[in-house]
């Protein structure tokens, strides 16, 4: 009996079975309600910052992938196909175009600070063709190439001289293989500073170019034929 007064007396209030009962505004009510709700222990168990950014992560994962499976035909084995496809495409890009490299601003010099001669150059590359070495064989080849111009006059000696400069000035005076010296530069080029792998039939082509070049006459300009007469 004792009890069930208490409780009467708190909803009724303490003046009386007479007395009116006791109300609380609403807003001091829920902030009494925040105040006590915000105490620590009533949030012991509750999960860290970390796991429940996780918890979002995966929830808008799972609400991605379930709007791909109703959007695609096949469902959730449709939306597996195309994550295949895909990566493998992606794989297969890797694979041909090698790792992004930035393009230098300006190419960098075809020869190193030591001067050799084309016979040096083209052992060189004979060297590394034996081993599977395509990369350096394919350089050393070209480096042959400009340096056997050089050394016949066709082809002033100039340090810091480009692939691409070499093939367009021997080009003037070699016009009947002006294609294939652009496409020895720019094979040099793409090995050298774009990542590209060489293969065999590359190296093929400047060894053939090399030797061509060493049996064909230059085409001289009017003022190189009248200064031999």
């Amino acid at each position: 009996m004792h009890g069930s007064r208490t409780v009467a007396s708190l909803v009724r209030g303490t003046g009386g079975d007479d007395a009116p009962p006791v109300t609380i505004p609403r807003d001091p009510a829920r902030e009494a309600a925040e105040r006590e709700l915000s105490k620590p222990p009533y949030h012991e168990n509750d999960p860290s910052l970390l796991q429940r950014a996780l918890n979002r992560f995966w929830e808008w994962v799972d609400d991605l992938f379930t709007a791909a499976a109703g959007a695609t035909p096949g469902g959730g084995l449709g939306v597996l196909v195309i994550v295949i496809a895909v990566l493998a495409l992606i794989g297969a890009l890797w694979w041909r175009l090698g790792t992004p490299h930035r393009a230098p601003a300006s190419s960098p010099a075809l020869f190193d600070d030591r001067p050799r001669t084309a016979a040096e150059h083209r052992a060189a590359a004979e060297a590394h063709a034996a081993q599977g070495h395509w990369n350096q064989a394919v350089q050393e080849r070209m480096r042959a190439i400009v340096r056997s111009l050089e050394e016949r006059a066709l082809l002033d000696p100039r340090p810091g001289r480009t692939a691409d400069e070499a093939a367009a000035e021997a080009s003037r005076t070699l016009p009947a293989h002006a294609p294939e010296l652009h496409a020895a530069a720019r094979s040099f080029d793409a090995i050298t500073y774009g990542a590209r792998t060489a293969t065999e039939p590359t190296y093929d082509r400047l060894t053939t170019l090399d030797t061509a070049l060493t049996q064909t006459r230059p085409t001289l300009s009017p003022t190189h034929e009248g200064g031999h007469r």
